[in-house]
């Protein structure tokens, strides 16, 4: 969890200093403005609230919702999010970041290493899959 505030943290270190070295004050706040929305976008704060693996495949066991393994400055988990729009909170997601047993997860299926995004959907698992196949498989 903390490696993810400090990339924001340090996301918007560098937007304070590309306004400081700004020509204008208008160049400056938008520099300023792109690094802060950059923070946000690759925080956990862009991302539904993440569960633990183990409760995650408890609950897609029980519903049939797939489980999405991902961690927060992945631009591929960021691009799978966006494109899902609100149907993300469709799927359970876990960061692999906090999760010891969601990373174990991940290298399992990817045979040892943390690439994510991996989605899992009953026993099938996807690395990167196209947004358009995971919102195919998605509940209404």
């Amino acid at each position: 969890m903390l490696r993810s505030w400090w990339m924001a943290g340090l996301m918007l270190v560098c937007g304070v200093l590309a306004a400081a070295g700004g020509d204008t004050p208008v160049v400056a706040v938008a520099e300023f403005l792109v690094f802060a929305v950059l923070a946000v976008l690759f925080s956990p704060l862009a991302f539904p609230r993440s569960l633990p693996a183990a409760e995650a495949r408890e609950r897609s066991a029980r519903d049939g919702r797939p489980v999405v393994y991902w961690r927060p400055g992945c631009r591929y988990c960021l691009r799978l999010r966006l494109r899902l729009g609100r149907r993300a909170r469709r799927a359970y997601w876990v960061n692999i970041w906090r999760d010891p047993d969601g990373a174990a997860a991940v290298r399992a299926v990817t045979g040892g290493d943390e690439t994510v995004p991996t989605v899992v959907l009953r026993d099938e698992a996807v690395v990167n899959p196209e947004p358009t196949w995971l919102r195919e498989r998605l509940p209404s």
